[in-house]
């Protein structure tokens, strides 16, 4: 009986079992409940369920340049650890060289798991952590006067014959991730209307990645694709592309880049401290100038319930729900698409270079 109480446990957080009573969650997993009606998780009732760890674990799943981003975030992790008054450490997956986690759905599962306790997410990332692994938004990079954005552009060649969405019909059009908002929800959503319709009259390949859409665009490998502007402008800074090899034929309204989250089942205390950290911190120019910040040196509030509704919106349009069969079948295809990479790092130097 005691074993099989263990593995129930273990299979089920504490948060779950308290879950059971729940009145209303909404969107969230059985796992959650919301009864503020706030659209994240609720803490959990009971104090015997909060979690106070000595050590946190923080992550951060980039779209370009991951396996450099561990190191670029060192000093910001150090600034944490003496602000919290507790050891900040960059998750990393096991074996015998870890790496950082591959793409959103590990990231998810890890903060799902318990593993995770800090975690940035993309957009599309953001709602289905939310959803299905308990995250609560609470930050956003910006500057004093507005939170960090972005828009969805669809760029080609700049010596191609396409200058409008017409010319595309038949071609080859790089989508990134099934649930990427920038990269698939958003060309779902909004492309139909304007007389080009995904799988219909273009034919959709999954890149894995914005900054691999944008390469293979160069590359000629795609047609075209739909990319987030910020990721775009980060690579112009880094002198990974030129602006000249471009053209922007469309761009989408604004839409968040995504949201620092936390575990809900933290104790108060801790929650409270780690917000306050991150508002009172100001990003070094060394910083921003490494993650390509541009003008943003500092974080913003989160609202979910708030700033995340047109990416809701995006996704009820495009009848891509951020629920379980859409993450399992997201998770197969990051899987796949990772496996791509790897092929391609090991028959394309240059890449290789580039990353």
């Amino acid at each position: 009986m005691l074993l099989c109480l263990a593995l129930l446990t273990a299979h089920f957080p504490p948060s779950a079992w308290a879950a059971n009573n729940c009145n209303f969650r909404g969107s969230l997993d059985d796992a959650y409940c919301d009864e503020d009606r706030n659209m994240v998780a609720d803490s959990p009732s009971d104090p015997k369920n909060w979690r106070d760890p000595s050590t946190l674990i923080f992550a951060f799943n980039p779209a370009d340049d991951r396996l450099n981003y561990r190191i670029r975030v060192r000093p910001f992790l150090e600034y944490l650890s003496q602000c919290i008054g507790r050891r900040v450490i960059y998750y990393r997956q096991g074996g015998l060289f870890p790496e950082p986690i591959p793409g959103n759905t590990a990231q998810i599962e890890a903060m799902r798991s318990g593993r995770l306790h800090i975690s940035g997410f993309t957009t599309g990332g953001t709602a289905f952590a939310v959803n299905l692994a308990g995250a609560v938004p609470f930050a956003i990079p910006g500057t004093e006067t507005a939170f960090q954005s972005y828009r969805v552009m669809l760029i080609v060649k700049s010596d191609s014959t396409y200058r409008a969405l017409s010319d595309l019909k038949g071609r080859t059009i790089a989508h990134t991730t099934q649930t990427s908002n920038s990269g698939n929800l958003v060309p779902r959503a909004f492309f139909p209307a304007l007389g080009l319709s995904p799988d219909k009259d273009y034919r959709v390949t999954y890149s894995g990645g914005i900054s691999w859409s944008i390469l293979g665009t160069k590359s000629g490998e795609f047609d075209a694709a739909p990319v987030a502007s910020n990721i775009f402008e980060r690579m112009l800074m880094r002198h990974q592309i030129r602006r000249e090899d471009f053209r922007v034929i469309w761009q989408s309204v604004p839409f968040p880049t995504g949201a620092f989250t936390l575990s809900h089942d933290l104790s108060p205390e801790l929650t409270r401290s780690i917000r306050q950290c991150f508002l009172d911190y100001r990003f070094p120019e060394q910083l921003r100038r490494e993650l390509a910040l541009g003008e943003n040196d500092r974080f913003w509030p989160a609202d979910y319930a708030q700033h995340w509704a047109p990416v809701r919106a995006v996704a009820d349009s495009a009848n891509a729900p951020y629920n379980r069969a859409a993450f399992n079948q997201e998770s197969r295809r990051e899987l796949e698409a990772e496996q791509r990479r790897k092929q391609r790092d090991q028959t394309q130097p240059v890449t290789q270079q580039r990353r």
